[in-house]
Protein backbone atom coordinates (compact mmCIF):
# COMPACT_ATOMS: atom_id res chain seq x y z
CA UNK A 1 0.00 0.00 0.00
CA UNK A 2 1.41 3.69 -0.79
CA UNK A 3 1.15 5.97 1.96
CA UNK A 4 1.44 9.14 -0.05
CA UNK A 5 0.70 9.83 -3.42
CA UNK A 6 4.09 10.27 -5.72
CA UNK A 7 5.33 10.46 -8.68
CA UNK A 8 8.13 8.67 -10.61
CA UNK A 9 11.10 10.06 -12.51
CA UNK A 10 13.48 8.20 -14.77
CA UNK A 11 15.39 11.14 -15.34
CA UNK A 12 15.96 14.50 -14.23
CA UNK A 13 18.18 17.79 -14.58
CA UNK A 14 18.14 18.93 -11.15
CA UNK A 15 20.35 21.23 -9.96
CA UNK A 16 24.12 19.68 -8.48
CA UNK A 17 24.89 21.77 -6.26
CA UNK A 18 24.08 19.49 -2.66
CA UNK A 19 21.79 21.33 0.09
CA UNK A 20 23.27 22.03 3.20
CA UNK A 21 20.20 21.27 5.38
CA UNK A 22 18.15 18.90 3.23
CA UNK A 23 14.85 19.78 5.64
CA UNK A 24 15.63 23.61 5.72
CA UNK A 25 15.74 22.87 1.31
CA UNK A 26 12.20 20.59 1.49
CA UNK A 27 10.59 23.17 3.39
CA UNK A 28 11.08 25.92 1.12
CA UNK A 29 10.77 23.92 -2.00
CA UNK A 30 8.06 21.12 -0.55
CA UNK A 31 9.96 19.00 -3.17
CA UNK A 32 11.53 15.46 -1.61
CA UNK A 33 13.63 13.47 -3.86
CA UNK A 34 13.59 9.85 -3.59
CA UNK A 35 16.81 7.47 -5.28
CA UNK A 36 16.17 3.51 -5.74
CA UNK A 37 17.46 0.86 -7.53
CA UNK A 38 15.18 -0.48 -10.18
CA UNK A 39 16.35 -3.70 -10.09
CA UNK A 40 17.00 -4.74 -6.75
CA UNK A 41 13.80 -7.38 -6.28
CA UNK A 42 12.18 -7.55 -3.62
CA UNK A 43 14.06 -4.38 -1.47
CA UNK A 44 13.80 -1.81 -4.64
CA UNK A 45 12.33 -2.11 -8.41
CA UNK A 46 9.56 -1.09 -10.86
CA UNK A 47 6.83 -3.48 -10.70
CA UNK A 48 4.30 -4.54 -13.73
CA UNK A 49 2.24 -1.41 -13.13
CA UNK A 50 5.63 0.85 -13.81
CA UNK A 51 6.12 2.23 -10.38
CA UNK A 52 8.75 1.52 -8.02
CA UNK A 53 7.85 -1.24 -5.03
CA UNK A 54 9.41 -3.14 -2.45
CA UNK A 55 10.50 -3.07 1.02
CA UNK A 56 13.24 -0.03 1.18
CA UNK A 57 10.56 1.70 -1.05
CA UNK A 58 8.04 1.22 1.51
CA UNK A 59 10.10 2.28 4.26
CA UNK A 60 10.55 5.73 1.95
CA UNK A 61 7.20 6.04 1.58
CA UNK A 62 6.32 6.02 5.57
CA UNK A 63 9.35 8.67 5.45
CA UNK A 64 7.61 10.70 3.20
CA UNK A 65 4.54 10.74 5.11
CA UNK A 66 6.26 11.51 8.01
CA UNK A 67 8.32 14.07 6.45
CA UNK A 68 4.77 15.58 5.13
CA UNK A 69 3.46 15.57 8.66
CA UNK A 70 6.59 17.32 10.06
CA UNK A 71 6.84 20.11 7.81
CA UNK A 72 3.29 20.18 8.17
CA UNK A 73 2.38 19.99 3.93
CA UNK A 74 -0.68 18.53 2.81
CA UNK A 75 0.87 17.88 -0.44
CA UNK A 76 4.46 17.35 -0.33
CA UNK A 77 5.94 16.62 -4.12
CA UNK A 78 7.77 12.73 -3.04
CA UNK A 79 9.57 12.36 -6.61
CA UNK A 80 11.26 8.63 -6.88
CA UNK A 81 13.94 8.60 -8.93
CA UNK A 82 15.37 5.87 -10.87
CA UNK A 83 19.05 4.86 -10.15
CA UNK A 84 22.58 2.85 -11.29
CA UNK A 85 24.91 1.28 -8.95
CA UNK A 86 27.15 3.00 -10.59
CA UNK A 87 25.77 6.85 -10.05
CA UNK A 88 23.42 6.34 -6.50
CA UNK A 89 25.84 7.52 -4.41
CA UNK A 90 27.33 10.61 -6.52
CA UNK A 91 23.43 11.88 -6.71
CA UNK A 92 23.31 11.98 -2.88
CA UNK A 93 26.64 13.77 -2.58
CA UNK A 94 25.44 16.29 -5.15
CA UNK A 95 21.99 16.81 -3.66
CA UNK A 96 20.03 15.59 -7.18
CA UNK A 97 18.28 12.95 -4.80
CA UNK A 98 17.55 13.49 -1.06
CA UNK A 99 17.58 9.83 -0.39
CA UNK A 100 18.35 6.83 -1.62
CA UNK A 101 15.98 3.58 -1.01
CA UNK A 102 17.49 0.50 -2.30
CA UNK A 103 20.01 -2.34 -2.09
CA UNK A 104 22.83 -0.06 0.13
CA UNK A 105 25.62 -2.17 2.30
CA UNK A 106 26.82 0.48 4.87
CA UNK A 107 30.29 0.37 4.19
CA UNK A 108 33.36 2.66 5.59
CA UNK A 109 34.91 3.56 2.03
CA UNK A 110 31.16 4.51 0.99
CA UNK A 111 31.11 6.48 4.30
CA UNK A 112 33.45 8.93 3.15
CA UNK A 113 31.23 10.12 0.12
CA UNK A 114 27.47 10.09 2.30
CA UNK A 115 25.92 8.97 5.35
CA UNK A 116 23.67 6.11 6.00
CA UNK A 117 20.55 5.71 8.79
CA UNK A 118 20.38 2.87 10.80
CA UNK A 119 20.27 -0.58 9.48
CA UNK A 120 17.10 -1.26 8.11
CA UNK A 121 17.88 -4.85 6.32
CA UNK A 122 20.87 -7.54 6.37
CA UNK A 123 21.88 -9.36 3.61
CA UNK A 124 24.36 -11.82 2.43
CA UNK A 125 26.03 -12.97 -0.42
CA UNK A 126 24.48 -16.03 -2.38
CA UNK A 127 25.52 -18.45 -5.17
CA UNK A 128 23.14 -20.03 -7.93
CA UNK A 129 24.33 -22.95 -9.63
CA UNK A 130 23.27 -26.19 -11.78
CA UNK A 131 22.15 -28.44 -10.01
CA UNK A 132 24.71 -31.15 -10.36
CA UNK A 133 27.82 -28.21 -9.53
CA UNK A 134 29.66 -28.36 -6.76
CA UNK A 135 29.21 -25.78 -4.26
CA UNK A 136 32.92 -25.14 -3.44
CA UNK A 137 34.73 -21.65 -4.56
CA UNK A 138 36.88 -24.53 -5.73
CA UNK A 139 34.44 -26.53 -7.76
CA UNK A 140 34.38 -22.95 -10.33
CA UNK A 141 38.03 -23.27 -10.56
CA UNK A 142 38.33 -22.26 -14.18
CA UNK A 143 34.48 -21.43 -14.55
CA UNK A 144 32.82 -18.48 -15.95
CA UNK A 145 31.10 -16.76 -12.88
CA UNK A 146 28.60 -13.80 -13.12
CA UNK A 147 27.77 -10.72 -10.25
CA UNK A 148 26.10 -7.70 -10.78
CA UNK A 149 28.86 -5.33 -11.95
CA UNK A 150 29.49 -1.79 -9.31
CA UNK A 151 28.14 -3.55 -6.25
CA UNK A 152 29.36 -4.81 -2.78
CA UNK A 153 28.86 -8.62 -4.63
CA UNK A 154 31.71 -7.97 -6.99
CA UNK A 155 34.17 -6.99 -4.50
CA UNK A 156 32.82 -9.97 -1.91
CA UNK A 157 33.77 -12.55 -4.89
CA UNK A 158 36.84 -11.02 -6.43
CA UNK A 159 38.18 -11.13 -2.66
CA UNK A 160 36.58 -14.14 -1.93
CA UNK A 161 38.23 -15.98 -5.02
CA UNK A 162 41.61 -14.08 -4.60
CA UNK A 163 41.59 -15.12 -0.88
CA UNK A 164 40.93 -18.80 -1.54
CA UNK A 165 43.92 -18.66 -4.83
CA UNK A 166 41.18 -19.51 -7.14
CA UNK A 167 40.99 -18.46 -10.37
CA UNK A 168 37.77 -18.09 -12.36
CA UNK A 169 36.78 -15.79 -15.24
CA UNK A 170 34.61 -12.77 -13.45
CA UNK A 171 31.49 -11.72 -15.40
CA UNK A 172 30.29 -8.26 -13.89
CA UNK A 173 26.72 -7.93 -15.93
CA UNK A 174 24.59 -4.36 -15.67
CA UNK A 175 21.71 -6.06 -14.20
CA UNK A 176 20.28 -9.09 -12.71
CA UNK A 177 17.89 -9.97 -15.48
CA UNK A 178 20.57 -10.46 -17.75
CA UNK A 179 22.79 -12.46 -15.52
CA UNK A 180 19.85 -14.67 -14.81
CA UNK A 181 19.24 -15.20 -18.06
CA UNK A 182 22.89 -15.84 -18.86
CA UNK A 183 22.59 -18.38 -16.00
CA UNK A 184 19.79 -20.00 -17.87
CA UNK A 185 21.12 -19.98 -21.25
CA UNK A 186 24.44 -21.56 -19.94
CA UNK A 187 26.79 -18.89 -21.07
CA UNK A 188 28.15 -18.94 -17.05
CA UNK A 189 28.88 -21.75 -14.90
CA UNK A 190 27.73 -19.57 -11.12
CA UNK A 191 25.87 -15.95 -10.26
CA UNK A 192 26.58 -14.10 -7.43
CA UNK A 193 23.66 -11.93 -5.86
CA UNK A 194 22.60 -10.87 -2.59
CA UNK A 195 20.19 -13.28 -0.84
CA UNK A 196 17.38 -11.33 -0.56
CA UNK A 197 17.38 -10.70 -4.68
CA UNK A 198 18.11 -14.66 -5.28
CA UNK A 199 15.55 -15.71 -3.05
CA UNK A 200 12.65 -14.06 -5.16
CA UNK A 201 14.45 -14.11 -9.07
CA UNK A 202 15.21 -17.97 -8.46
CA UNK A 203 11.39 -18.56 -7.38
CA UNK A 204 10.08 -16.54 -9.62
CA UNK A 205 12.10 -17.23 -12.85
CA UNK A 206 11.18 -20.73 -12.63
CA UNK A 207 14.98 -22.18 -12.41
CA UNK A 208 14.21 -24.79 -9.63
CA UNK A 209 14.08 -27.50 -11.97
CA UNK A 210 17.89 -27.13 -13.12
CA UNK A 211 19.36 -25.23 -10.76
CA UNK A 212 19.91 -24.74 -7.22
CA UNK A 213 20.88 -22.08 -4.51
CA UNK A 214 23.67 -22.57 -2.40
CA UNK A 215 23.35 -22.94 2.01
CA UNK A 216 26.59 -21.13 2.53
CA UNK A 217 26.83 -17.45 1.91
CA UNK A 218 30.09 -15.32 1.05
CA UNK A 219 29.21 -12.11 3.25
CA UNK A 220 26.83 -10.45 6.13
CA UNK A 221 25.94 -7.35 4.94
CA UNK A 222 24.01 -4.43 5.98
CA UNK A 223 21.62 -2.29 4.33
CA UNK A 224 21.00 1.53 5.09
CA UNK A 225 19.57 4.68 4.11
CA UNK A 226 21.95 6.78 2.32
CA UNK A 227 21.91 10.61 2.80
CA UNK A 228 23.67 13.74 2.40
CA UNK A 229 27.00 13.60 4.31
CA UNK A 230 26.97 15.85 7.16
CA UNK A 231 23.32 16.24 7.86
CA UNK A 232 23.14 15.14 11.46
CA UNK A 233 19.17 16.72 11.68
CA UNK A 234 17.86 14.68 8.67
CA UNK A 235 19.72 11.82 9.66
CA UNK A 236 18.51 11.94 13.29
CA UNK A 237 14.64 12.59 11.52
CA UNK A 238 15.36 9.30 9.37
CA UNK A 239 16.49 7.25 12.09
CA UNK A 240 13.57 8.29 14.46
CA UNK A 241 10.79 7.38 11.66
CA UNK A 242 13.23 4.28 10.69
CA UNK A 243 13.12 3.27 14.61
CA UNK A 244 9.28 4.07 14.96
CA UNK A 245 8.64 1.28 11.69
CA UNK A 246 10.19 -1.15 14.51
CA UNK A 247 8.49 -0.30 17.12
CA UNK A 248 4.89 -0.49 15.61
CA UNK A 249 5.97 -3.26 13.90
CA UNK A 250 5.72 -2.18 10.41
CA UNK A 251 9.12 -3.61 9.55
CA UNK A 252 7.65 -7.12 9.97
CA UNK A 253 4.89 -5.97 7.81
CA UNK A 254 7.02 -5.14 5.03
CA UNK A 255 8.89 -7.93 5.34
CA UNK A 256 6.09 -10.31 5.29
CA UNK A 257 4.82 -8.30 1.91
CA UNK A 258 7.72 -8.07 -0.04
CA UNK A 259 8.67 -11.50 0.94
CA UNK A 260 5.83 -13.83 1.74
CA UNK A 261 6.40 -16.95 2.73
CA UNK A 262 10.02 -16.21 3.53
CA UNK A 263 11.23 -16.67 6.68
CA UNK A 264 13.75 -13.83 7.91
CA UNK A 265 16.83 -14.91 8.96
CA UNK A 266 18.71 -14.82 12.70
CA UNK A 267 20.84 -11.55 11.91
CA UNK A 268 17.74 -9.60 10.37
CA UNK A 269 15.55 -10.83 13.54
CA UNK A 270 18.27 -9.53 15.59
CA UNK A 271 17.91 -6.48 13.89
CA UNK A 272 14.63 -5.37 14.86
CA UNK A 273 15.20 -6.52 18.78
CA UNK A 274 18.37 -3.99 18.70
CA UNK A 275 16.90 -1.15 16.93
CA UNK A 276 17.34 2.34 18.65
CA UNK A 277 14.24 2.94 21.41
CA UNK A 278 11.93 6.00 21.20
CA UNK A 279 11.61 8.57 22.65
Amino acid sequence: MRFLLTSFALATTLATAAPAQTLDRIRESGQFNIGFRADAVPLSYINTEEQPAGYSVLICDRIAQSLANELEFDNLNATFVAVDTKDRFDKIASGEIDILCGAATITLERRAQVDFSIPTYVDGTALLLPKEGGENLSDLAGKKVGMRGATTTEIAVHNSFEQAGIEAEMVPFLSHQAGFKAMADGEIDAYFADQSIMLVSFAGGKMQDGFKMSDQILTIEKHGLALTRGDAEFRLFVDRVISGLYEDGSMEEFFEATLPGIEPGGALQALHIIAPTLP
